[in-house]
């Protein structure tokens, strides 16, 4: 494959008469000292250069990539936020087929005693969506294989498996529209969850380290399956009665009937869903029996289960950690590669000016509040900038740029001052504190004094006439604290915005209730005059209130760093959440595909509730019927009940039923995925989220140095303390490397 002219060319290079280096004879570079009509063209390819290679560093992207000005544009181009979001459209639009493919979700319910046929699409309608999808992906990959090159294509395993199951794909779309969508299964419905995972790199790194980590947890797994097949067999030998109304008797036909009831049974007891009901047969006849399953919960449940909860967070820490150093070398191999391109605009080539970083960050897609924050430390500098000095000025984005709060408005009157003086100090939050707890205690007092009474026969005159009260004090409230901090510094509080907002929507909703009710009165009754009733409208506002009462969470420190460690990990939660969103999806596609269907009223059944001959705890007396895998929605809420591993014998026990024994072995593999495997994640995930807060505090330090504000953090500075900084060897080496970046030796 032919590489293009620009790309033969060294980048990097240094002026004529350079001491010890030397470049490709005959060919010029973008940072040459140049005279003529192509100067212009060598400092713009510079600088577009320095831009994308920025942007690749913010971004934590490799720079692996083509350098000519048409492949920058390119790059650029497909980074964009329109492109991106494009993308992103079109991976939710091929993961939401599912729901009304066939079998199509769009049903009121999925209990079969009362479901409806749904609306079934026609053939051809989802499978153009779909195509306009696949279109989508075969250009992302076609660009991206440009970017990077045919050479490093072929050495990237998830760009080849990307390509792969295009193909895949594309075959069984025609094979469906071959068979009119007849087909029994589709096999490029379990492939899609591949495009989420292929374009987050967060995600493939926690793909990655999970697959490290297995080798560990498979460790203790075989502790766990030598634990639980020991003590089934102790079991069995064990509940042997005599008499076939004897309690260990009555434990062995229910629990211990066979190998894989006794395997079942205590398997489900390392969850403790089945507990105490496992014991309680030969536990009612003799108190000995206690011990088996009490050693068995004790070694299992609570050593061996939380062994290997450690054993998860300690290794994922540390595979984590290698993939996050790769991170951290790309941050750092992009701002020295921009650097390098940017001191060859120099005559001596060491150095970088300031305006051209200036020029440089005009161009890079940046959020303006750090943008600004780089550019006034460049403004007061004239000198040149160093490699060193250069790297700690992109440093700034790991910061949280703190701006500040516009002044408040100046009064003349000395009562106007002292008023603003008062209704702008801390203590007027506080007494808002307090008025929001006194609302929310009011509120619990009026639930239980009404909890026997119907919504129709409560007076709701006293609650009414409160809540009046309290909504004209938010009100209040609200107009001093802009009077206090003016508009626009009332505004520049997120807890400000937040009090606001709900103050508005209450006063809205009391203003329609007085409107449509009349103000309260004793006798005051909920008729329905309106789109909601009185009680509707009245539960809205209550709902309303205690959302507000929120607003105390910044003032108590320690429920402040609950709080903030929750928002970080929604933040951060993307890739954990993505890779068990692809669990869930390619789980839910096969549950369809196996059990699809099997879940039938008996034929004697009624849709009356009784259920009385059902037996006490089985799937029918339970009334389990809306958990099936008829269809997508439906498969993915039995998933959820299963991980929550509550009751989750029932599910085991029913489609052993309705299907056979095998059918186990399926919703065991759906625990160990999400209960033991993902959940743990998650765990170690939170615990590091919250230790890192607790014992830091947000140690990264504001741009404005406002040294209380906590720093937003990411999971790669959450590690950042522990890992290692690259080398300058290191950098260098790697950029001589560069299959499309050629230095000056």
């Amino acid at each position: 494959m032919a590489e293009p002219q620009e790309e033969s060319e060294p980048l990097l290079s240094r002026a004529r008469g350079g001491s010890g280096r030397y470049c490709t004879p005959g060919v010029a570079a973008c940072g040459s000292v140049q005279v003529g009509p192509g100067a212009p063209a060598g400092r713009d390819l510079c600088l577009d250069q320095a831009v994308v290679l920025i942007e690749d560093a913010i971004q934590y992207r490799s720079i692996n990539h083509r350098m000519d000005a048409r492949s920058l544009w390119l790059c650029r181009w497909y980074y964009s936020s329109t492109c991106q979001w494009v993308l992103s459209l079109t991976i939710f639009l091929i993961l939401a087929l599912a729901f009304i493919e066939t079998p199509s979700s769009l049903a009121s319910t999925s209990d079969v005693r009362y479901r409806l046929a749904p609306w079934e699409p026609p053939c051809g309608l989802t499978e153009g969506l779909e195509a306009l999808c696949l279109l989508v992906f075969t250009a992302d990959v076609s660009v991206k294989g440009y970017l990077v090159g045919w050479a490093q294509f072929r050495k990237n395993p998830w760009l080849l498996a990307y390509l792969v199951v295009l193909l895949v794909s594309l075959v069984d779309w025609i094979v469906s529209l071959s068979l009119v969508c007849q087909e029994p299964l589709r096999v490029r419905r379990l492939l899609r969850p591949f495009f989420l995972l292929q374009n987050s790199s967060m995600m493939k790194k926690t793909l990655k380290c999970i697959r490290w980590s297995l080798s560990e947890m498979a460790s203790v797994g075989l502790l766990l399956a030598v634990h639980l097949c020991l003590f089934t067999m102790f079991g069995m030998l064990l509940f042997t009665g005599e008499k076939q109304d004897d309690g260990p008797d009555r434990e062995r036909l229910t629990y211990f009937r066979n190998l894989p009831e006794a395997l079942t049974s205590l398997l489900v007891l390392l969850t403790t869903a089945n507990n105490p009901d496992v014991m309680i047969p030969a536990y009612s006849k003799n108190r000995a029996y206690a011990i088996f399953f009490i050693a068995f919960t004790l070694i299992g449940s609570l050593f061996l289960m939380n062994l290997l909860t450690a054993i998860i967070y300690n290794q994922f820490r540390g595979y984590l950690m290698k993939s996050l150093q790769t991170s951290l070398l790309r941050r750092r191999l992009g701002t020295r590669a921009a650097y390098k391109v940017l001191s060859s605009l120099t005559p001596q080539g060491v150095g970088v000016k300031p305006q051209d970083v200036l020029q440089v960050l005009q161009k890079v897609q940046l959020d303006s509040d750090h943008k600004e924050a780089v550019m006034e430390k460049l403004h007061s500098r004239d000198a040149l900038l160093s490699a060193d000095e250069f790297q700690k000025l992109f440093d700034t984005f790991d910061k949280r740029v703190t701006k500040e709060h516009p002044p408040r408005p100046e009064y003349q009157s000395p009562f106007l001052r002292s008023a603003q003086f008062l209704f702008g100090h801390r203590y007027f939050d506080y007494l808002g504190n307090l008025m929001a707890l006194g609302n929310l205690v009011t509120i619990c007092v009026f639930l239980v004094l009404d909890a026997d009474i119907r919504p129709e026969d409560r007076d709701d005159f006293v609650l009414g006439i409160l809540n009046c009260v309290f909504i004209l004090y938010y009100v209040l409230e609200m107009l001093l604290k802009v009077f206090a901090l003016g508009l626009l510094g009332y505004l520049a509080s997120p807890s400000n915005v937040f009090d606001g907002l709900l103050t508005i929507v209450l006063l809205v909703l009391e203003i329609s209730t007085l409107a449509v009710y009349h103000f309260p009165h004793p006798g005051w009754k909920p008729e329905m005059l309106g789109l909601l009733s009185l009680w509707d409208m009245t539960r809205l506002a209550n709902m309303l209130i205690v959302f507000r009462f929120l607003r105390i969470i910044p003032s108590m420190k320690l429920m402040a760093v609950v709080a903030s460690t929750i928002l970080d990990l929604i933040k951060n939660m993307r890739a954990f959440g993505g890779i068990l969103l692809v669990v869930y999806y390619v789980f839910a596609i096969i549950g369809i595909s196996l059990f699809r269907g099997v879940v039938v009223l008996p034929a004697n059944s009624s849709l009356a509730p009784d259920n009385g001959s059902a037996p006490c705890g089985s799937y029918e007396q339970l009334e389990y019927w809306a958990n099936n895998f008829d269809d997508f929605a439906a498969a993915l809420v039995t998933l959820w009940n299963v991980m929550v591993v509550n009751n989750w014998q029932v599910f085991l026990d029913a489609f052993q039923r309705f299907v056979g024994p095998w059918s186990k072995i399926y919703f065991v593999l759906w625990w160990l995925v999400s209960s033991v495997v993902w959940v743990n994640l998650f765990l170690a995930l939170i615990l590091e989220n919250f230790l890192h807060k607790w014992d830091r505090r947000g140690h990264l330090e504001p741009l404005a140095g406002d040294s209380e504000a906590s720093s937003q953090m990411t999971v790669e500075l959450l590690f950042r303390d522990v890992l290692e900084e690259p080398t300058e060897e290191e950098l260098m080496e790697k950029l001589r490397h560069h299959p499309h970046l050629q230095l000056c030796r």
